[in-house]
């Protein structure tokens, strides 16, 4: 459970787990890039999110050396959106600057994630509250849609439908908090914990137990239930850190 302040996805874009499109359980950030932004940030949108993913899922593992020539080749888009897109990763502590090393893909650290999961507690439970006191009738379709299609992802096994709507899920409770400071003080822990939850699920998680917890998040939302999202952002967390734990142990 991620934060990057987003729009929420509409019922009808919220992809089925076996196809699970990035565009459509990503929607785009608010302030961020949209149908009236120039080009230049909308390709950096574009590389960020690519980026992101490829880091998250360990196809740029950690230690891995970064250039803007290789990359930019490699994602068929321009040096400065890729150079853009570096320096928020950076902000996010997905890479690391290093002088006269270059840029490198951070470590992944327990104990830095046990760090992160006790702020993420606290903000995300306040958020969950108060999406599901300001959330808009079509932003409770939305979650509603996207609890099903994740119990479906978890069916299939489907990590990576999963992560995506994990990330569509995230952005769209951001959004319907109505809360920019919570959100943004969540945002720089989002990719993090999805690349955390990427390296060891297979070893520790339960992926229909998570995908239940998250659509019982969703459920209380879309019921306009504030205690009730609380009450399931809590239980959501104590699987979340309860899965960190036992990393220790494989």
């Amino acid at each position: 459970m991620n934060y990057v302040a987003g729009k929420p996805p509409r019922a009808s874009r919220v992809p089925r787990a076996r196809k699970a499109p990035a565009s459509a359980a990503t929607p785009a950030a608010p302030g961020g890039v949209g149908a009236d932004e120039p080009e230049e940030l909308l390709l950096t949108e574009r590389a960020y999110r690519q980026l992101e993913e490829l880091i998250t899922t360990l196809k740029l593992p950690p230690g891995t050396v970064l250039g803007e020539q290789s990359l930019a080749q490699r994602l068929r888009i321009g040096r400065t959106p890729v150079r853009e897109a570096l320096q928020r990763l950076a902000r996010d502590g997905l890479v690391m600057v290093l002088p006269r090393r270059g840029i490198l893909v951070s470590e992944i650290n327990l104990r830095t994630q046990l760090r992160l999961l006790e702020t993420r507690r606290v903000l995300e439970n306040l958020i969950a509250r108060l999406a599901a006191e300001r959330a808009s009738p079509e932003e409770r379709a939305g979650f509603g849609a996207i609890a099903a299609s994740m119990r479906e992802a978890a069916l299939a096994n489907d990590d990576l439908a999963f992560m995506r709507l994990d990330r569509g899920f995230n952005e769209g409770v951001a959004a319907a908090s109505r809360n920019e400071f919570a959100v943004r003080s969540l945002s720089t822990m989002a990719a993090l914990s999805r690349r955390f939850w990427y390296q060891h699920y297979k070893e520790a998680a339960d992926l229909p137990l998570a995908a239940t917890l998250h659509a019982e998040v969703c459920d209380a939302i879309a019921a306009g239930d504030a205690k009730l999202a609380g009450t399931a952002s809590d239980r959501l967390m104590d699987y979340i850190e309860s899965f960190a734990r036992k990393t220790i142990d494989t």
